[in-house]
């Protein structure tokens, strides 16, 4: 079957090619893949910004979010049946979206939302997720309490407010001039334009940041957050509990010092710090999709390839001009 696959770490390391059907066994589905979606993530993998911590092995066939349809399902699985439609984020070792078909736990696969199409349902699967372990399971928001999400347009952030008005808080968010009216229209009660403005100076007292710009941004989000706030990352640096996480308690030393300067900035401050790298989980996946159904959220697209222009697809993504989601389809 024709796949995108990481061949060797590195820019130019993703290529198409003719790789074997994946192997389904016990507890598997297998799905043809109708769209998938394309992330940061995808990008950090082919770099092997994480071939120490996850353990992937090439070649390696990228792709984290899909949405397609069940064609075989595996020995033990009674929960779906052949021809239904799905979406799923593959848990990390059995990541590969950018294919034909895939074989996935049936853990990490729901129904996919009645009301969306492919397209739209691939678009959803890894930041959703995102969104609701980082705001409910990491940071426990609750009604009234403040929450910033910079690059509110993108396709992670455009979801946070979602979520996050969802769960009744007040939002601000920064973007761009012309992203203003977007990001109004997802919820964001405040929304800053980081051309002109400095979020730095409006704002004050959030009990929670969640940051995906990296370091720089970080670190002055620690300085809007009340005492006690906590300020959250996708980007890293990993700290100790990222440790636990993965199962590898050995490298909580290495992580420890790898997010030492945010730690001690953040203590000294009197907030804290987390960073935070989302699971899979099917379960919740099927409690979102009613989200999306009843019209509590909706994807954020900016545009689709086709499969045969994932290269071009992860190219556009890289040049971080994005203000949604980018799928491709079948």
């Amino acid at each position: 079957m024709k796949a995108f696959v990481v061949t060797t770490y590195g820019p130019d390391g993703l290529r198409e090619a003719d790789v074997a059907r994946p192997t389904l066994g016990p507890g598997d589905v297998r799905v043809e893949v109708r769209a998938a979606s394309i992330n940061p993530l995808d990008k950090m993998v082919r770099n092997g910004e994480f071939k120490q911590l996850i353990g992937h092995r090439l070649p390696l066939v990228l792709g984290h979010d899909l949405a397609g349809v069940v064609s075989e399902v595996g020995t033990g699985v009674t929960e779906f049946a052949v021809g239904d439609e799905v979406y799923a984020r593959p848990r990390d070792l059995r990541i590969g979206a950018f294919a034909e078909e895939i074989a996935v736990d049936a853990a990490d696969v729901a129904l996919k939302p009645a009301s969306l199409s492919f397209e739209e349902a691939a678009a959803v699967p890894l930041v959703a997720l995102a969104a609701w372990q980082a705001l409910v399971d990491l940071a426990g928001v609750t009604p009234g309490q403040r929450v910033l999400v910079h690059a509110g347009a993108g396709g992670l952030g455009s979801t946070v407010i979602q979520v996050a008005k969802h769960l009744g808080a007040h939002v601000a968010t920064t973007a761009h001039t012309r992203d203003l009216d977007t990001v109004r229209s997802l919820g964001a009660d405040e929304a800053i334009d980081y051309t002109s403005q400095d979020f730095t100076e409006i704002l004050s007292g959030y009990d929670v940041v969640l940051d995906s710009l990296g370091a720089a941004s970080l670190d002055r989000s620690l300085t809007v957050l009340k005492p006690g706030g906590l300020a959250i990352s996708v980007v890293g640096p990993p700290d100790p509990e990222f440790a636990r996480q993965l199962g590898k308690p050995l490298l909580r030393p290495v992580m420890a010092v790898l997010s030492r300067k945010v730690r001690r900035r953040a203590k000294t401050l009197g907030v804290r710090y987390s960073f935070f790298f989302m699971r899979a989980d099917g379960a919740r996946l099927a409690s979102l999709a009613t989200l999306y159904d009843d019209g509590t959220l909706r994807p954020v697209i900016d545009r689709t390839f086709g499969f045969d222009q994932t290269l071009e697809a992860m190219a556009y993504v890289e040049q971080g001009k994005a203000h949604g989601k980018i799928v491709v389809t079948r």
